[in-house]
């Protein structure tokens, strides 16, 4: 890994400092296997470097190990600063993060020396270091963690807040099926590297564009995470609990579960023209020089590294044609998912399944009790990633997840289908606002508490099926309430 790095004085620091190579090594013991990480281990120990570099140029750390000495810990301090650089009147540093990479440094190749220390019986270097890891949790924060938490915080202070644009979304969404369908063509035809990195970065970003899915993680999916999907049908008793509009949207998407943040898995819908141009992908790969060793699903020709969606959704922003190009990153379009979200009347439940989808809050107790994963996402939540498609998100305001109904087939400009209890005469009639609000009495308080007490321990709000329900096992008492009170 070593030899790959660009060849300047801090490489030549890097190679002849064993405790930073120790440092790779632990990295790449830890995440070597991730292919992707191996950069990330290059940087980690070229901050190292320069840091190593920055001490020598102060002239009272000539090497890694004079760093864990405890009298040395102010030149220590000092020569973070320098690398990071702190302006003293300001209290600012111009690269806040790197001087809180640059402690974290510090502390793993702190552990690896007390460690080799204790291994061999080195008793001075273990006092030394163990004084400095005591010398850091008493001081660092003071020195260096808390400025740069600061400076980090309020950077973010009253910076713009941009948000992506439905119809801005929806020229995207437009750009790219047009888009598609003519590299798919072009590939087919004429076989060749160039033909072949169009249509994969053209289908990288609709991946990441339908599912609001975090750039990185599809960048990085895996052929096999493709090739080795689950295509079996719906199981007969789960189908039961579905409509036959989401029966239809289990056959129409495919889904596929990837490595998420933190390890966890997180799953992919594809529609039908995306796994076209995939599986030509890979029906192409070995005619277009992408190697076999090549573990990505959208890998470089030539390489063995993957297309970058950044990238990707930035120039494809920029060619789309959309008004506010810079809102339509992957971060900004997963905030727009869940703000957009809002319009909808979903439940509690519903809440959750697309809060996990998108892998923003997990709450383990509603883990249970509900469909198959696979099939509520295939079900459920293809339902609002069609609408956010299409740019018709607004026209199901007020609705939850059963009340919508969406061609998967449909064309953009076709009017989405209403539910059909949106044709029906509405059970209540709005109540004017100049009526006063009822009393409630004693019997009907006592009737509500029987039926809706776990509700009113908890705080939570009864839906409406809950309320109906309470109405109906006491109508005598609540003879003159509807469900909304």
């Amino acid at each position: 890994m070593v030899l790959e790095m660009h060849e300047d004085e801090i490489t030549n620091v890097v190679r002849k400092e064993k405790i930073i190579l120790k440092l790779g090594q632990h990295l790449f013991n830890k995440h070597g296997h991730d292919v992707t990480k191996h950069e990330y281990i290059r940087q980690k120990m070229r901050e190292t470097g320069r840091l190593v570099l920055q001490g020598r140029k102060n002239g009272k750390l000539k090497e890694v190990s004079d760093f864990f000495i405890p009298a040395n810990f102010p030149h220590v301090i000092e020569a973070v600063h320098s690398v990071a650089g702190w302006n003293e009147e300001t209290s600012t540093y111009k690269a806040p993060s790197l001087a809180l990479k640059l402690g974290h440094n510090l502390k793993k190749m702190a552990n690896i020396i007390e460690c080799e220390a204790m291994m061999s019986g080195d008793k001075n270097t273990l006092s030394n270091v163990q004084a400095f890891k005591q010398i850091c949790d008493t001081k660092w924060s003071e020195c260096v963690s808390s400025q740069a938490l600061r400076n980090l915080s309020e950077a973010k202070w009253n910076s713009p807040q941009l948000l992506p644009f439905a119809e801005d979304v929806k020229k995207m969404h437009q750009y790219l099926d047009s888009q598609s369908k003519e590299h798919q063509t072009k590939l087919e035809e004429e076989p060749s590297i160039k033909h072949w990195a169009e249509l994969a970065k053209v289908t990288l970003c609709q991946v990441i564009l339908f599912n609001r899915r975090r750039e990185g993680e599809v960048s990085k999916m895996s052929l096999n995470s493709f090739i080795l999907r689950d295509t079996s049908s719906t199981h007969p008793d789960v189908e039961l609990a579905l409509s036959d509009l989401e029966k239809s949207l289990c056959k129409y998407f495919q889904r596929i579960e990837i490595r998420g943040k933190r390890g966890r898995k997180v799953p992919i819908l594809l529609t039908p023209d995306m796994v076209t141009s995939m599986e030509l992908l890979v029906k192409t790969r070995r005619n277009c020089d992408v190697l076999d060793e090549n573990m990505f699903m959208f890998g470089r020709p030539q390489a063995l590294s993957h297309f970058r969606g950044s990238d990707v959704i930035r120039q494809i922003a920029r060619s789309c044609g959309a008004e506010h190009p810079a809102a339509l990153s992957s971060t900004r379009l997963r905030k727009h998912m869940a703000t957009m979200s809002k319009v909808l009347n979903l439940k509690d439940n519903e809440m959750d399944d697309l809060a996990d989808f998108l892998g923003h809050d997990i709450r383990v107790h509603r883990q249970y009790y509900r469909l198959p994963e696979g099939t509520l996402q295939l079900a459920k939540i293809s339902k609002i990633l069609m609408a956010m498609e299409r740019g018709q998100l607004s026209e199901f305001k007020g609705r939850n997840l059963d009340e919508i109904q969406i061609d998967p087939q449909g064309k953009n400009d076709k009017k989405l289908q209403l539910n059909d209890k949106d044709l029906e005469e509405p059970h209540t009639t709005k109540r004017s606002s100049q009526n006063s609000r009822r009393k409630w009495s004693t019997e009907e308080i006592e009737a509500v508490e029987k039926t809706l007490m776990d509700c009113i321990r908890s705080g939570k709000v009864p839906g409406k099926a809950q309320c109906m329900e309470c109405i109906e096992s006491s109508p005598a008492a609540l003879q003159g309430r509807t469900w909304e009170g």
